[in-house]
């Protein structure tokens, strides 16, 4: 990109975002900060980027990625300009703010549903220790922000969210703390939204079986729902979970079958959650094929660019920002977005990937590789380009405040420092 060097990102880029190729950080969080409606426009990392097509599964269901993508995605980002966010007719909007009601108890109704499901107060516990309130909530509010604006585009003004459209929105939350406590056991993590992670206090079976609990009470109020269609989607977010994690096991011989399979990945573990839900908050409202598929679009590239962010602040954020240690992926031998950039300009990573940064040193090494690429810019631009897709979509539905917190969703996403 070309008002960024490999040594220190761009001043435009540093108020919005943060600044860490040298030895000061700074941060700044854009949820405290959002300005009441306004005329003022959106910025997504300070910059307007050219579009571009990036991959295929995780575009869609299906596809590989063509040869040599790669490289034409990194030459694409030569050629870029300072600007804000296409003027998609969206105010400045606090999506949390605006779902304060819907929201509010969420968490508490969530517990409220394990607890009248089991007799067992250590499971309860364990089950119930990452729904304190603590967390983004992000699933849930775009369920709801998706479920309200589509219930405007298809019946006006005077409709309101439905009781099934906000238990979507728990099942999301249920499924996302269920995949974390899964994730915890098979990570060996010892922190998770700042506090010791559920392995650390409870015993790794009883941890896991906990997981399972919680997919198991969100499946009874997947059956409560009593829509055939909803179920059919909300299962398929487990069974890409599953495929996810396996996936997450492996890796690839070659350079553009690796990227393939980290963006399958990508869409399989963290984007088929969030597009499927908001789907299903479609399905519900009784939206049309078109409706629902725009839904579910918006949804997928919401989450691949949150998890592009997530990836890219494992090299940049603070372990004290995070709630959780940095450079985790690394260590766990992991190779993400930063890093299969960074191989276009050194290739001696590639065996280092292959071996799952296994060998003393290779940690380090590699992240001193990424800093000094244009693997973190790269990053950007594609979380970026995801972005910027999910608010095309959302322009698409009628013009409403729910609409408008659908687009400025995207900007949260994108300019997040945790």
């Amino acid at each position: 990109m070309a008002c960024l060097s490999s040594s220190r990102l761009c001043a435009r880029v540093q108020d919005k975002f943060m600044c860490q190729f040298g030895p000061k950080v700074r941060r700044q969080t854009v949820f405290v900060k959002l300005k009441p409606p306004g005329p003022t426009p959106l910025r997504i990392f300070g910059k307007t980027c050219q579009r571009v097509t990036t991959c295929g599964p995780a575009c869609g269901s299906s596809g590989a990625l063509a040869s040599g993508a790669m490289r034409r995605l990194a030459s694409s980002m030569q050629s870029t300009s300072t600007g804000s966010l296409p003027d998609y007719g969206a105010q400045i909007v606090d999506p949390y703010r605006l779902l304060e009601d819907d929201l509010n108890g969420i968490y508490e109704d969530i517990r409220s549903e394990l607890e009248r499901n089991t007799n067992q107060p250590e499971l309860n516990t364990i089950a119930t220790y990452y729904f304190d309130g603590q967390g983004k909530a992000l699933r849930p509010m775009v369920a709801i922000l998706m479920a309200k604006a589509v219930n405007y585009h298809v019946y006006g003004e005077n409709s309101a969210l439905l009781p099934s459209q906000r238990q979507v929105a728990m099942i999301s939350e249920m499924i996302h703390s269920a995949s974390l406590i899964h994730d915890d056991v098979i990570d060996q993590s010892d922190f998770r939204r700042g506090k010791p992670s559920v392995n650390v206090l409870w015993n790794h079976k009883k941890v896991a079986m906990a997981g399972d609990f919680i997919l198991a009470v969100a499946s009874m109020m997947i059956a409560r729902l009593r829509s055939d269609e909803v179920t059919l989607v909300l299962s398929q977010v487990v069974t890409d979970l599953v495929q996810g994690e396996f996936m997450q096991l492996g890796s690839k011989e070659t350079e553009n079958e690796r990227f393939s399979h980290y963006l399958t990945k990508n869409y399989r573990k963290t984007a088929s959650l969030i597009a499927n839900s908001v789907k299903a908050v479609a399905l519900l409202s009784g939206a049309n094929e078109s409706t629902c598929e725009l839904a579910f679009q918006y949804g997928r590239n919401v989450g691949l660019s949150f998890q592009l962010v997530d990836d890219l602040l494992d090299f940049v954020s603070s372990a004290q920002a995070m709630g959780k240690p940095t450079a985790t992926d690394l260590k766990l031998g992991l190779a993400t977005a930063p890093v299969l950039f960074a191989c276009e300009k050194y290739p001696e990573l590639n065996p280092m990937i292959m071996r799952r940064f296994q060998e003393a040193g290779d940690v380090e090494k590699a992240f001193e590789l990424v800093h000094k690429s244009r693997g973190l810019e790269q990053t950007r631009f594609l979380a970026r380009k995801h972005g910027l897709e999910a608010a095309r979509l959302a322009s698409e539905l009628a013009d409403s405040p729910y609409q408008k917190g659908l687009v400025v969703t995207t900007d949260l996403v994108l300019n997040r420092i945790k």
